[in-house]
């Protein structure tokens, strides 16, 4: 069984705080009265078994990653109960990929085991959930919440389960939402055989943290979100265990001649604010993400902003065309390779989103990412389509290229590949 689900699995320690959380607020839900019976709770299930299939264009950059060709099978079933009229529910999101090639991409987690209890003005959720802040396309600054699965795809959108108490607040002003967050998870990272990957491997075991506390850190969050007519408003204070590890050569033996083969993680504390905000102005749609994050190591500021503009019917069509366009900011600046700081320091993202509105769900997404400070880019299609009532079929290309050596895009230059995965959803 892969390590890092094993790990997860030793976590149950942690898990008793909030089982005995959940034994406190099933006080608060509606008591079972003599005359309901079973039928009063509602059971669903539904999920999907996925087959995925990568092709690399050009061979490995590194001797030991794999060819060209990767196979993957996954599966996610969603398990959800609910009673009490609805309010009150306990949802379980289990998943596991199978990877033919990188024996890190093999692994499982829990996306969602949580109970939530919804009354009128408060909600009061506990358990393991994947809760998404953002409103920019190419780019979420503000997502702080869970940790990235990076296994899954070198793109940040995927998400490990992370175990909350979070309380909801809705009032006329805005809602306000309170995180206490009992452990941490530790980013997943590519194996020596997995290809999107640097020229170090990231050691999984060699992994230390500013807290004493370890993965055992208490961390907190609090958001403020409120609609006032075209724009949707965020913001936040995150205090915590950094999401990002800062990763560098692992020690080698004193006197040793050897370079070293594999990256060590660090975990440094952090204070991070950010804000985000969205305007719907007709046919616009602007967006707009800001973060400020101060650690022992460094503190900066990062944006990321652009619009989107829609085209409804065109050409007298059913087709609905976005134009969208953003630019990344870091004040880290350039970092060479190797150093702690962000690929996407003065970046301007241009792309098109094309619906079909047809009965197939049919779908394609296009962009292209250029680096304004050297001659570096990125492009990538994302297309789907539903075939019948429970397929989807999805199909990626992303290509990636950089003249600079010291540019980590410049690691992935050789992994260039396209994706098609067909999805059964039950």
């Amino acid at each position: 069984m892969n390590k890092s689900f094993v790990k997860l699995l030793s976590n149950s320690v942690k898990l008793s705080v909030i089982i005995i959380a959940v034994c406190v607020s099933l006080t608060l839900s509606k008591p079972v009265l003599a005359n309901e019976t079973a039928s009063d709770i509602e059971f669903e299930v539904s999920g999907n078994v996925a087959i995925e299939q990568r092709y690399f264009f050009k061979d490995a950059l590194y001797s030991e990653q794999l060819s060209h060709s990767q196979t993957s099978f996954s599966v996610e079933p969603e398990f959800y109960w609910q009673w009490n009229d609805g309010s009150d529910s306990i949802i379980f999101t289990p998943f596991y990929r199978v990877d033919s090639h990188d024996d890190q991409r093999t692994h499982g987690d829990i996306r969602e085991l949580a109970y939530v209890h919804a009354s009128d003005d408060w909600e009061l959720r506990v358990g393991i959930r994947k809760e998404f802040w953002g409103v920019t396309e190419f780019q979420h600054l503000v997502d702080v919440i869970n940790q990235t699965d990076g296994v899954e795809d070198f793109d940040g959108e995927d998400k490990l389960g992370q175990q909350m108490i979070n309380l909801s607040l809705v009032n006329d002003w805005g809602i306000v939402d309170v995180f206490l967050l009992p452990g941490f998870r530790e980013r997943t990272y590519a194996g020596e055989e997995g290809r999107l990957r640097g020229p170090l491997v990231v050691d999984e075991n060699n992994v230390s943290y500013e807290s004493s506390a370890g993965q055992q850190h208490l961390d907190f969050a609090l958001r403020w979100a409120h609609s006032v007519g075209d724009f949707d408003l965020g913001a936040y204070w995150f205090h915590g265990t950094n999401r990002e590890a800062y990763l560098s050569p692992s020690p080698q033996e004193p006197q040793s001649n050897i370079v070293s083969s594999s990256l060590q993680q660090y975990y440094a504390q952090m204070d991070q604010l950010g804000v985000d905000v969205q305007a719907t102005l007709g046919e616009w749609l602007w967006k707009f993400e800001s973060i400020y994050r101060s650690t022992s190591l460094e503190d900066f500021w990062a944006t990321q902003g652009g619009f989107e503009y829609s085209f409804i019917g065109v050409f007298d069509s059913t087709l609905d065309l976005g134009l969208l366009m953003e630019h990344s900011w870091d004040s880290r600046g350039e970092v060479a390779l190797g150093a702690q700081g962000s690929l996407l320091q003065n970046d301007l993202f241009i792309g098109a989103r094309l619906a079909f509105n047809d009965m197939q769900s049919s779908e394609i997404l296009m962009g292209l990412g250029s680096d304004l400070d050297h001659n570096a880019f990125s492009f990538l299609i994302e297309a789907s389509r539903r075939f019948g009532d429970n397929f989807i079929a999805s199909f990626d290309v992303r290509l990636l290229q950089s003249n600079e050596p010291n540019d980590l895009l410049y690691t992935l230059s050789n992994d260039d590949h396209a994706q098609l995965s067909l999805a059964w959803y039950f």
